[in-house]
């Protein structure tokens, strides 16, 4: 796969980002914003709604809860939901500090996950993890199954494979891509500080690929008990169909759901559908 075809891909998944040029404009005067002491680090937080049921958006990537989730901090149910979005230590607005990536910095981030919405008071909660964020959600289920409510998944892997590799590796140095894709994480991060953060990120998931099978977090799948719905796009260039797959036979009563036309940021450019489609899933 050319570069600039691999690149041009990329722009499908951190799309999102594109929209946080406009992203205050979709959210309502009612959502509350703050930052929250967890496990050291103060990590930021919005929350909307006042529904019984409590949902935590979990962002991909270097990405966060403004620049990967507003149509769905703006449209979920409020009645019937309270959303809470957050910026995992080291993106966004929850830095300090800068982002690292430990061996198992999913596993911290899925404690960060859980323990966010612990601080804020809720007993239980339903999780919403996209790409990186799904992985995130994956292991706060396993590991918290008396916490998690349900949980819905798409665009994620619990494993690294060789074919995932060479993708990650074919778009490692930024200075490659164009300006116009460039431009709106250097907004979030500075243009050194994106570069910085992104080779960190694909050094970190490649530690992955040395491990048995390239597990990031395939046994703990089996533990995952709460209903769960993996949604995938069929033409999201990013993540194959396979893992998508190995999650459904792996997770014990979970169910799928193809998007035909959906990309890896699905959830931003069919929102309506995938909005509609997850709120049915969680009031069931």
């Amino acid at each position: 796969m050319a570069l600039l075809s691999v690149c041009r891909r990329l722009l499908e998944f951190r799309g999102a980002v594109q929209r946080s040029m406009t992203s205050t404009q979709l959210y309502s005067s009612s959502v509350v914003s703050g930052r929250q002491p967890v496990n050291g680090v103060d990590l930021y937080y919005e929350q909307t709604g006042r529904g019984k049921h409590a949902v935590l958006l979990i962002p991909g990537a270097l990405g966060s809860t403004k620049t990967d989730f507003a149509p769905q901090l703006k449209s979920l149910n409020k009645e019937r939901f309270t959303v809470v979005g957050w910026d995992p230590r080291g993106y966004g607005q929850s830095r300090p500090p800068d982002r690292d990536f430990p061996p198992d910095f999913f596993k911290r981030d899925a404690k960060d996950a859980v323990d966010l919405m612990k601080a804020l008071g809720f007993g239980k909660f339903s999780l919403l993890g996209w790409s990186d964020g799904g992985i995130t959600s994956l292991i706060a289920a396993a590991r918290n199954p008396d916490l998690i409510n349900k949980m819905v998944v798409w665009g994620s892997n619990a494993f690294v494979s060789q074919q995932d590799l060479k993708l990650y590796s074919a778009v490692r140095d930024v200075s490659k891509w164009s300006a116009r894709m460039r431009q709106p994480m250097e907004e979030v991060y500075g243009a050194q500080g994106f570069a910085k953060t992104w080779e960190a990120w694909v050094d970190g998931i490649a530690q992955y690929v040395h491990r048995p099978e390239g597990s990031i977090c395939m046994e703990l799948l089996p533990l995952i008990s709460c209903p769960t719905l993996i949604i995938h796009g069929e033409k999201d260039p990013m993540v194959p169909s396979f893992h998508p797959q190995y999650m459904l036979k792996n997770i014990k009563g979970s169910r799928f759901h193809s998007m035909p036309e959906g990309k890896h940021n699905l959830h931003l450019r069919y929102a309506n559908e995938f909005n509609k489609l997850v709120e049915d899933f969680l009031e069931e």
